[in-house]
């Protein structure tokens, strides 16, 4: 489809929706009814875009990809479609006659609440790729009402505010009522035989209703359109007899029950309450889903026995893995398929990828509140449990092994087991991740199932993280290699021959201390704090998590504050340490962690010994538009998870591709960026995972605290604490317990530390260590991943282009 159109057309369509929608003239109009309609000018064009490829992928009869992911972290969309469809200065030029500006207009827009952190950002990432690949996708989640939460920080403490998001962000939604399903909850299963039919009836069952809302993410030049369908849920019926005999509160509440599965995203689970509705959550998402690709396959074909040849369903982490009972309960129950054909046809489809080596992420749901909630899908589990054991059994595989690996067991659901057992693939996300899995979560599978084990290393949506967040080194890439890049990320190591020369690296150092200023500019306005874009902006941002190690970050900065009060005329490089990240409402510690980095940054910056040389700042409300403010700037990117932890990250991937000299371990993606740029633009430090493992067996942080005074001092000062707070807490965890061997890894840190602020000494040297940075991102592209991914995985090929098909048709 060809998504230009005259000036003119734009913006006669603009007045006009402003007049029909919002019943303005231009010139009565706000900029946020401005935003929205040209949001919505934008969206009729992909949803026509996404008719016009979908008709064609039908008639190609291409396969159907469906990512089932609970969060897709899209940020703003506005800027991306127009830079996707190629019509971004098409508009500007149109508003700019209309006496509006576009960037303007894109700070009308809020990041939409549908996600929180990378695994979220990452499905976001793979609709891109997907839609720009070729590939006819659609995503599915839910439509939370609130998001995440808005992050504020009072005395330093992380406080919970909602994010009202949806006044601004849904009009990027199509409400499809007409596809409504319901999810059915609760209830007791009747089971009986008729005319030699095992019948199985769910009844007295609580019924949620699951309204879809779609939205579009464009690919690259709009050659196709993904679709993200999210799931509302609300009451189907109003009771008016229970209302009518003055039972008022009862009526409202049943409805009020029902909208309460999509208010929030990760609604807290230290309690039974929110387990609960965490679980429903789940089963809402994958029972809404896993309907409507089925009622869409059986509309145009008849039959479910060509679904794995036609459709591959992807499960994005263990959140929904209960598609796969739901799928086996749909076909046994109404499709009237026996257990082997179902399962053969299950397990042909769906695959699995895995995102983390925590225990605490491989989600166990305890078997009395699982079947009390979901009756006749525990029942499900319980006969794939079943065969799987005797399967295994068949095979000679020792018991307790059997026991390890079994969906059900010890009194729980463990979802990660239901999904190795079940799919026909499991990947992880990162080379060194995929030998984990192997190797150690899950050894067991891997023994006896190696065929179902492969690895497609994560990717970013590089046009979005490079051409939107940081246009100005884009466009030098571009007047040095040209555009090939944009589609073909791996051109950007046509860079490389540029590394000597002394006039692109002094634009790249122009490029980012522009940047830097930018967000110093932003963080002058926000904190009414200055800082100084010739000093290092050291910067780590991600999810706030002891295994993420921003406590180690924060104690090595305490270590060097203590140094240069001591020694106020040593010689040190200026640094600004810069953090964002939000922590898990119920996770004291985490919450603890932001509290540390907050009051510590307010100490210093406020200290006129030392604040010339270093500050702290901690940006709240981390999210993805403040992201592509932030990583453009950056000058070291803090990879520094205790190795053998992190999955892959993703962060390390945009900071790489814009610039920033990776310092961290040898873990996640890490392994493979330090593959892509050597040894010596990139600065490691600490164990690695065979060190780690072989250390856990008898590790004694105490060990470390005894022999380093600057150790000692620094955990010390925890005690006495900063702002009349004592962080006593994380200093018994260090001393005592430190899981993430945060005091074992601190002087390798700390000598790292020394080293980035010699090698940023030597700018010409940093800036050829940021150009090859930059040159060697291409392999971490979202579109190389959603190839693997297509070829490994789902045994898919992109809808033909039009004028390719028909010039294969003129061959034939």
């Amino acid at each position: 489809m060809n998504y230009k159109q005259p000036i003119g057309k734009i913006k006669e369509t603009i007045e006009t929706t402003l007049d029909r929608v919002f019943g303005v003239s231009l010139e009565n109009a706000t900029d946020e009814q401005c935003y929205k309609a040209v949001a919505l000018t934008v969206r009729d064009l992909m949803a026509r875009g996404r008719s016009e490829f979908m008709a064609q992928a039908e008639k190609s009869h291409a396969k159907q990809i469906y990512y089932l992911c609970m969060e897709f972290l899209l940020g703003r969309s506005l800027r991306n479609n127009l830079y996707n469809l190629g019509i971004e200065e098409d508009y500007r030029t149109a508003l700019s006659e209309m006496g509006l500006k576009l960037d303007a207009l894109y700070d009308q827009e809020p990041d939409a609440g549908l996600g929180n952190g990378g695994l979220g950002r990452l499905a976001a990432c793979f609709l891109d790729g997907l839609a720009t690949q070729g590939y006819p996708a659609t995503g599915y989640s839910l439509r939370y009402e609130y998001g995440i939460f808005r992050q504020k920080l009072v005395d330093g403490w992380q406080t919970e505010l909602p994010d009202f998001w949806l006044p601004g962000g849904k009009i990027w939604m199509q409400a499809v009522p007409e596809k409504s399903v319901e999810v059915h909850f609760n209830g007791h299963i009747e089971e009986y035989w008729y005319n030699q039919y095992h019948v199985v009836n769910h009844k007295d069952y609580t019924k949620v209703l699951a309204v879809p809302y779609d939205m579009y993410v464009s690919g690259m030049d709009g050659r196709g359109i993904s679709r993200l369908r999210v799931w509302a849920a609300c009451s189907p019926e109003f009771d008016m007899k229970l209302f009518n005999s003055g039972n008022y509160l009862r009526a409202m509440e049943q409805n009020a029950m029902a909208e309460v599965i999509t208010k929030v995203l990760y609604p807290e689970d230290n309690h039974l309450e929110g387990k609960s509705l965490r679980l429903s959550q789940q089963y809402f998402l994958v029972s809404a889903t896993i309907q409507d690709i089925i009622r869409r396959h059986l509309f145009r074909y008849s039959t479910l026995d060509n679904l794995p040849d036609l459709v591959a369903i992807h499960l994005n982490d263990t959140h929904p893995v209960l598609a796969i009972p739901e799928m086996m309960r749909i076909m046994l129950d109404e499709c009237g398929y026996g257990w082997d054909a179902a399962w053969d046809i299950v397990t042909r489809t769906i695959a699995y990828t895995n995102h983390t080596v925590m225990n605490e992420a491989l989600e166990c749901w305890n078997v009395e509140l699982f079947k009390s909630r979901l009756p006749r899908i525990y029942q499900i589990i319980e006969e794939i449990n079943r065969r799987f054991c005797a399967q295994m059994h068949e095979r000679g595989v020792d018991g307790y092994k059997v026991g390890r690996m079994a969906p059900l067991n010890d009194g729980y659901v463990k979802m990660a087991n239901l999904a190795v057992a079940s799919c026909h693939s499991v990947n992880g996300v990162s080379q060194l991740h995929s030998d984990i899995l192997k190797d150690r979560v899950f050894h067991d599978f891997y023994t006896e199932l190696p065929e179902k084990f492969t690895n497609v290393t994560n990717g970013i949506a590089h046009r979005r993280w490079l051409n939107q967040a940081n246009p100005s080194l884009a466009a030098l890439i571009t007047d040095l290699i040209g555009d090939g890049y944009i589609h073909n990320a791996q051109e950007l190591e046509k860079l490389k021959k540029f590394q000597d020369d002394a006039a692109v690296l002094k634009k790249m150092a122009e490029i980012k201390r522009g940047n830097k200023v930018r967000l110093s500019n932003y963080v002058k306005k926000e904190l009414n704090l200055s800082l100084d874009p010739d000093s290092i902006f050291d910067m780590q941002v991600k999810r706030m998590h002891e295994y993420k190690r921003q406590h180690l970050n924060a104690l090595h900065i305490l270590s060097v504050y203590q140094r240069l009060r001591e020694n106020p005329g040593e010689d040190f490089t200026p640094h600004t340490y810069i953090f964002g990240a939000k922590a898990a409402p119920g996770y004291y510690f985490a919450k603890q962690m932001i509290r540390f980095i907050v009051n510590l940054g307010n100490t210093i910056n406020n200290d006129p010994l030392v604040n010339k040389k270093m500050k702290v700042i901690f940006l709240e409300d981390y999210r993805v538009s403040l992201a592509e403010l932030m990583i453009p700037a950056a000058d070291l990117s803090e990879q520094i998870s205790l190795a053998g932890t992190e999955a892959s990250g993703t962060s390390n991937m945009k900071f790489m591709i814009n610039g920033a000299v990776t310092i961290g371990t040898l873990d996640g993606a890490n392994v493979e960026i330090h593959d892509s740029v050597g040894d010596d633009n990139i600065i490691l430090f600490g164990m690695t995972t065979p060190e780690v493992e072989a250390l856990k067996r008898n590790y004694n942080p105490r060990t470390f605290f005894n022999s380093n005074p600057v150790i000692r001092k620094a955990v010390d000062a925890l005690n006495g604490g900063f702002s009349g707070v004592s962080f006593s807490d994380i200093a018994d965890s260090l001393l005592n317990i430190d899981p993430y061997m945060v005091l074992a890894d601190f002087d390798s840190y700390a000598r790292a530390q020394k080293k980035a602020e010699t090698l940023y000494g030597d700018r010409c040297t940093w800036s050829r260590m940021c150009l090859i940075n930059t040159a060697n991102a291409g392999r971490f592209a979202a579109d190389r991943a959603i190839r693997e991914y297509a070829s490994q995985i789902w045994n898919a090929e992109p809808v033909p282009e039009k004028g390719a098909a028909k010039h294969s048709s003129a061959r034939k």
